[in-house]
């Protein structure tokens, strides 16, 4: 069997607030704006790390395909306020120095830097939509 060759282009993250979740993603993660594109009154903004331009996150309005239903979309509201809905795992090489950092950027803390028993030693914040982001530094 050949290996087939794919990567990850993209992922996506709701939010809530364009310009928190652009301020949060630019200026405390550090990521590049890579597109940022407003149709009807919505707006989706296109987000990735410095010297990896094949990756990226788009951030784009919850619930914005027109086949969710009215509950779905309160089902999805209630899960990204208690920050269950959606999240990404991110990697560093010092992830003690990127928690100190983002901390005094004011980034929303939900686990300072935690050895865990499956090789990584990892923290984790909140995005101001409420999306879990997760920091490691593997072992």
């Amino acid at each position: 069997m050949n290996a087939m060759d794919i990567t990850i282009l993209s992922t996506f993250l709701p939010h809530t607030d364009p310009d928190a979740s652009l301020a949060f993603y630019r200026d405390t993660l550090g990521f590049e704006v890579r597109n940022d594109v407003g149709y009807g009154g919505m707006r989706w903004i296109t987000v990735g790390p410095a010297g990896q331009p094949g990756t990226s996150i788009v951030l784009e309005p919850p619930a914005a395909d027109p086949g969710i239903t009215d509950d779905e979309r309160g089902t999805i509201a209630e899960m990204m306020a208690k920050g269950t809905y959606a999240r990404v795992l991110l990697a560093t090489t010092d992830v003690d120095g990127t928690f100190e950092r983002l901390q005094a950027r004011g980034a929303e803390v939900v686990q300072e830097p935690t050895d865990q028993p499956y090789g990584v030693r990892d923290c984790a914040f909140r995005d101001p939509a409420g999306n879990l982001i997760r920091i490691q530094e593997p072992r």
